[in-house]
């Protein structure tokens, strides 16, 4: 099996700001692959999905030997590059009880708090510094159509029962919290923190180093050769291992059973310079993180450094498995679109300027939600994580290491393994289709910030996936 070439996680200009404050910390580069090695399990991808997964297999199994191969340096895909934003999934409950039922939407929010439970207490390990900070979230109104949007959801989550882990509060509570102009009443979640991925990614490597896993860096891996013994390929060197864990992002849409249940879109942010003054007078003292209630939604937080990070999941969509198409990772009009959301929910922010924006390609499922599966025998892989990736990589964690481990919990049978994920329409009209429904929801989206009427072609095309019954796209 050929794997798609990795994307230029290395190339400086397309770092993200926590890559870049980070960097002084990375060190040398680890080992590169060299030589046939015999080893249990192999990784391939050293994100968030590949080290929770290489922690979790030391834990469970210390007898296993497990060997984490990366194309660049650990982190520098999707990982060093999200927003910093963790939570689990009480806040695309209602979303996710039309998607796979009631109970199950349940059992993933419940999994999602271990999840968080589980990341607060590495990061509060002694000696470790991820700038955790947890203090919830806020899901807030910026205009009369997403009150109402508003209304409804907490109305449909009311009616769950999940009112410990979903509050609504009004709007002079929400501007006590942060006093922004256009800000209206919003939800809020309790179980939300911020961290800086960057040190997260270190962090974890240096757990993982200590657990006994062995980590080599750019080694880009060019094939499987799968026997009951799988080789897993790179330039100098090869790992020969029965299991073998795919987690490379994005990489999986080139897989076609994989890619046809996931499209290719893609996220970009942008970081404030320090703006210690505009976050007092904002009265942002604390750690709340906060989203809008768009589809592609505005997320925003402060960090320990007293600046802000507003991401826009609005940028534009690949075709088939094309990841290293330029305008995933380097479109200016999307950058735009992030820093143009920062001037209308914090203009005081904005006015201050910005020390970076960047964009990378994101997995996005057919039904909105992670799955981790079993490809072929002794191969694995974990992906669609639609945006949604440092709680949801210690699920696939725990998930893959169960497959690994061929043990039924309740990580392998949970909805995250065990649901039948939907199929997406064939290339081309899935591109075709997807960049249609973008451009309406983002047409009804401005219209509605602008208290107008968005026109009926738009209108019109942003309401397809709901009447398709997918949840791409959905607003």
């Amino acid at each position: 099996m050929d794997l798609q070439p990795a994307l230029p996680g290395a190339d400086s200009r397309l770092w993200s700001w926590w890559r870049e404050d980070a960097n002084y910390s990375y060190g040398p580069a680890s080992t590169v692959l060299t030589g046939t090695k015999d080893v249990d399990v192999v990784i391939i991808g050293g994100g968030f999905t590949g080290l929770w997964t290489a922690l979790a297999l030391r834990e469970r199994a210390p007898h296993l030997s497990v060997a984490l191969v990366e194309a660049s340096r650990v982190g520098d895909g999707a990982s060093s590059r999200n927003g910093g934003m963790v939570h689990g999934y009480w806040a695309s409950l209602n979303s996710n009880v039309q998607t796979i039922g009631i109970e199950s939407a349940l059992e993933i929010a419940r999994l999602g708090s271990d999840a968080q439970d589980a990341i607060r207490k590495f990061a509060n390990r002694p000696g470790v510094d991820v700038w955790w900070r947890e203090e919830g979230s806020i899901r807030v109104a910026t205009c009369p159509a997403q009150e109402r949007k508003l209304v409804d959801y907490w109305r449909e989550c009311d009616e769950l029962g999940a009112g410990r882990f979903i509050q609504k509060i009004s709007q002079s509570e929400t501007r006590e919290m942060i006093d922004a102009p256009v800000f209206g009443s919003s939800l809020y979640f309790p179980e939300a923190a911020n961290v800086h991925p960057g040190r997260l990614v270190l962090a974890l490597r240096d757990a993982a180093v200590a657990a006994g896993v062995s980590i080599y860096e750019q080694s880009p891996v060019g094939r499987i050769d799968e026997a009951r013994i799988h080789s897993v390929i790179t330039k100098h060197g090869r790992l020969r291992a029965g299991h073998v864990v795919l987690a490379t992002n994005v990489g999986l849409s080139a897989i076609p059973e994989v890619g046809a249940r996931m499209s290719l879109f893609s996220s970009f942010a942008t970081m404030s310079r320090e703006v210690p003054d505009a976050l007092s007078r904002l009265g942002w003292n604390h750690g709340v993180g906060a989203s809008d209630f768009r589809m592609f939604l505005h997320y925003f937080r402060r960090t320990k450094d007293n600046r802000v990070l507003m991401g826009s999941g609005s940028g534009p969509i690949g075709f088939g498995s094309q990841t290293a198409n330029p305008l995933l990772y380097g479109d200016e009009a999307t950058k735009e679109r992030a820093r143009r959301g920062m001037a209308r929910l914090l203009p005081e922010v904005a006015q201050a300027g910005f020390a970076k924006s960047w964009g990378w390609p994101i997995d996005v499922s057919a039904d909105r939600l992670p799955f981790f599966k079993t490809l072929r025998r002794g191969i694995y892989y974990g992906g669609g994580y639609s945006g949604h990736g440092v709680n949801a990589t210690w699920i696939a964690g725990r998930c893959l290491s169960s497959l690994v481990l061929g043990v039924k919990d309740q990580w392998s049978q949970s909805p995250f393994c065990a649901r039948k994920v939907p199929r997406l329409p064939p290339e081309p009209f899935k591109y075709i289709g997807a960049n249609a429904i973008r451009w309406g929801i983002l047409r009804c989206e401005e219209a509605e910030e602008a208290e107008q009427r968005s026109d009926i072609a738009a209108r019109s095309l942003a309401a397809l996936p709901k009447i398709l019954g997918l949840r791409i796209g959905v607003r």
